[in-house]
């Protein structure tokens, strides 16, 4: 299967020429993709945002490598030979550790893109893709790396409480009355920018920059199923939500 990609010229305006803050250094991204000429490319293109870029052309190996060592992201295509890029995102998850993963799928294959969003992946891009949305979205990634360090490192990180709803920002837990609630990393970032906001209405364009890091238009469906989801696992009555609520013609507001 052959596969078309913008290649950008270096001097074609990016968001970073734009005021966008680079990325940090000292970053290192997991490229697990089994067809070799896309995989050189992204390395060719993400090299330019990170100190090192690791490919790895089969699952077996990068599930091992993505275990062994510690990533500022991980490019995980859903398709591999000998481990499937579902169990690697479900392994991923099941470890302490938080690292961003994007995930590459087929057009075909939506079933999958749900289920690599369920076990927790923060984002997918379907092929064939542009380079400079590749290298947007990884940006994104890459900035809430560095955010999620800082969470560990700040002892003093408030805990959020609302009628019956924890979030524990330093665990990355939420609770609903006391009964811990099952949430990818996606919809934990969602929900604690909403309770550290109670009250604040914001539209689907301000939660993509604020939440994704990134606010291209035609994306507000991603805000819409996230929003599904979450309201799915906090909500008594996902119908009449009493903790997010819709803001009719605008967007979302939390109730705090």
């Amino acid at each position: 299967m052959s596969f078309t990609f913008h290649i950008f010229n270096h001097n074609e305006p990016t968001h970073a020429d734009e005021g966008e803050e680079p990325v940090m250094s000292q970053s290192k991204i997991l490229v697990i993709e089994d067809e070799f000429d896309i995989a050189q490319l992204l390395k060719i293109h993400l090299s330019e945002l990170c100190d090192q870029v690791q490919l790895v052309h089969d699952g077996e190996q990068g599930l091992n490598l993505a275990l062994q060592q510690t990533w500022s992201a991980i490019i995980l295509d859903l398709k591999l030979p000998k481990v499937d890029g579902l169990e690697i995102c479900r392994r991923i998850r099941g470890q302490s550790d938080y690292v961003p993963i994007l995930m590459l799928t087929a057009k075909s294959t939506e079933l999958d893109r749900v289920l690599g969003l369920e076990l927790g992946a923060d984002d997918y891009l379907t092929k064939p893709f542009s380079v400079m949305e590749l290298t947007a979205r990884v940006k994104a990634l890459l900035r809430r790396f560095d955010a999620s360090q800082g969470y560990q490192k700040n002892q003093q990180e408030v805990n959020l409480n609302y009628a019956g709803l924890e979030v524990l920002t330093d665990q990355r837990t939420v609770k609903i009355d006391g009964k811990e609630v099952e949430l990818t990393a996606k919809e934990f970032d969602l929900l604690h920018f909403f309770a550290s906001n109670p009250d604040k209405v914001f539209n689907r364009t301000q939660l993509l920059d604020q939440v994704w890091g990134y606010g291209h238009d035609g994306y507000e469906h991603t805000v819409n199923s996230h929003m599904n989801r979450l309201r799915t696992k906090i909500e008594p009555n996902s119908n009449e939500p009493k903790y997010i609520k819709t803001v009719w013609g605008v967007g979302y507001k939390f109730i705090g």
